[in-house]
């Protein structure tokens, strides 16, 4: 009996309801007349949210800050990318590390860091300025659009670089050669041969800091709000979180408008992918990229490098655990040395809900990811080995989730779950997350499954094992790369996860990033930063240990 098309109806309809339902509970909680309400609709909460006087503000603010952040961001990438793949700087291989590093830092640990340097009153390095040249007035003031901008931008650089990176190394540096052979200037160069070539993945990288930034919650609440700045994700929570009365209603509504402009622009982004073959200079295996001598430049070009690496992890890892070891945001001095304990951390170490947070976040990272691999096995396998019209719909799903902005599909799944014993419990947040993130599951293990040949599976159906048998015995096993990096991106996703648990956490389900954010609301960085270095340690924990089982279990199957 072929259970092929059994799995993958299955499968539809676990990635369907994953990923579709919390889009229709969030149509359908816009027109409702009230919170869990589905017995009368209105066009009301659109008229609400739409006509509000602040929402052009919103909606403006929330324009320029999703631009700019995609401009600088990709500047900086191209930036990156040209020095570590073009030119002699040294330590090419180390800055190449680096700039991908911050990605394991939990966004709103990185932006409060920045909060705590540059806030106007009381910042670090605002105090330190004003104190070595006598200033009246602090510096810089991070509350604002444009220092909006340049945290996202950090936040979002190592995205864009691994974007930017492989169009970069693969560029025919011949065809610049040609250029100014024929007279054109350096600039000329620029602008009609090399930007044009890299004309897809410099899109790309800006199409998705767009959807990243429309999506992003932590600049927007720990810089942005302070500030009475709102874009569209701050907008939502402030909707939902904040006053006596929260009106999921009208958060749904404009989280539909939200989850429109981030689907378009995925499709935009998908479409600029899948149009890339126009634009390859590269075809025979033997390629090396030419390197540029830079000569005299290249110390001053490494120092602008190793600059931006020191400001991307070592500034703010250095902050937090400053922060962590005193009672309150001190310049460094010797009193601020005379004054560090490990107060914050007792404090922290002993408070109930701090406690609750940590073992919450450590279940939802190893059951939710868990779960995650086994439906992402599931799922890569009918996507590459099954290859129906059914599985094409599934890849589609699959993937959709991609671009949905995390406080919009909080407040969906919000509005299924009011209705069921699933409401304000582990396992909605479970779900959410799961329904989040598949995509991180689902593209490794894709992977993965194309590099194992249809052929291994056949010998040993032929030779009389089972489906099961083979799967177990064959697959699996190959596997295990794939596995360990999928569980590894969704179980770090799962620990400092904060869009989808703002608006589903409820008390006794609060998280590490949700409690980190309360402190955050509530002045308490040193008490932020203890908790928040705990939080790195167990992303970085785990990661190791799934490293070091995954190379275990391989050596086994070697063996066996």
């Amino acid at each position: 009996m072929n259970r092929k098309p059994l799995l993958t109806t299955s499968l539809l309809v676990i990635v369907g309801f994953l990923t579709v339902c919390p889009v229709v509970m969030l149509a359908i909680g816009s027109f409702s007349a009230g919170f869990g309400r589905f017995d009368r609709f209105t066009w009301m909460k659109y008229v609400e949210a739409y006509s509000d006087p602040e929402f052009l503000a919103v909606l403006w603010n929330t324009l320029v800050f999703t631009t700019g952040s995609a401009i600088v961001t990709t500047v900086l990438a191209l930036f990156l990318a040209y020095m570590n793949t073009r030119t002699n700087i040294p330590f090419k291989f180390i800055f190449g590390v680096v700039t991908v590093l911050p990605m394991m830092i939990p966004h709103i640990l990185f932006t409060a860091s920045w909060a705590m340097l540059l806030n106007p009153n009381n910042g670090m390095l605002n105090r330190l300025l004003m104190e070595i040249f006598g200033l009246k007035t602090s510096v810089f003031n991070i509350y604002t659009i444009p220092g909006m901008i340049f945290v996202e931008s950090l936040l979002d650089l190592p995205i864009a670089y691994l974007v930017i990176v492989p169009a970069m190394s693969a560029f025919d540096v011949s065809l610049e050669e040609s250029s100014r052979v024929c007279g054109a200037s350096t600039l000329g160069t620029l602008f009609r041969i090399t930007l044009p070539v890299l004309r897809p993945a410099i899109l790309s990288s800006v199409i998705l800091v767009l959807v990243r930034s429309l999506a992003s919650f932590a600049v927007p609440s720990v810089i942005g709000m302070p500030g009475r700045i709102y874009v569209y994700a701050s907008h939502i929570y402030r909707i939902v979180a904040t006053g006596f009365a929260p009106d999921y209603g009208k958060a749904a509504a404009v989280g539909m408008s939200a989850l429109a402009a981030s689907m378009v622009l995925i499709v935009v982004y998908r479409h600029l992918t899948g149009e890339s073959e126009r634009f390859v200079t590269i075809s025979s295996r033997g390629f090396k990229p030419t390197l540029i001598d830079l000569k005299g430049w290249r110390y001053p070009a490494f120092a602008a490098v190793g600059c931006l690496c020191f400001l991307l992890i070592v500034l703010p890892l250095l902050v937090l655990f400053y922060s962590s070891m005193l009672p309150y945001i001190m310049t460094p001095s010797a009193k601020a040395f005379s004054m560090m304990s490990w107060k914050n951390w007792m404090t922290v170490l002993n408070d109930p809900i701090s406690l609750l947070s940590l073992k919450n976040s450590l279940f939802l990272g190893f059951v939710g990811a868990s779960l995650g691999v086994v439906l992402s096995v599931l799922v890569a396998y009918v996507i590459v080995k099954v290859r129906t019209k059914a599985s094409g719909l599934l890849e589609s799903l699959s993937f959709l989730s991609f671009s949905f902005p995390g406080i919009v599909i909080g407040v969906g799944f919000m509005w299924f779950f009011v209705r069921t014993p699933l409401y304000a419990t582990l396992s909605a947040l479970l779900i959410g997350y799961i329904a989040t993130y598949l995509p991180y599951g689902v593209k490794p293990l894709s992977s993965a499954f194309v590099q194992i040949h249809s052929h291994l599976e056949e010998s040993s159906r032929v030779c009389g094992a089972s489906p099961l048998y083979t799967m177990r015995r064959i697959v699996l096993p190959l596997l295990i790369p794939g596995m360990v990096s999928g569980w590894i991106l969704m179980a770090t996703m799962f620990v400092r996860e904060l869009t989808v648990s703002v608006v589903l956490s409820r008390p006794g389900t609060e998280v590490l990033a949700v409690q980190i954010l309360r402190f955050a609301e509530d002045g308490l960085w040193g008490r932020l930063s203890a908790l928040g270095i705990i939080m790195i340690f167990i992303s970085s924990s785990l990661v190791v240990i799934a490293s070091l089982v995954g190379r275990k279990l391989n050596q086994m199957n070697l063996i066996g």
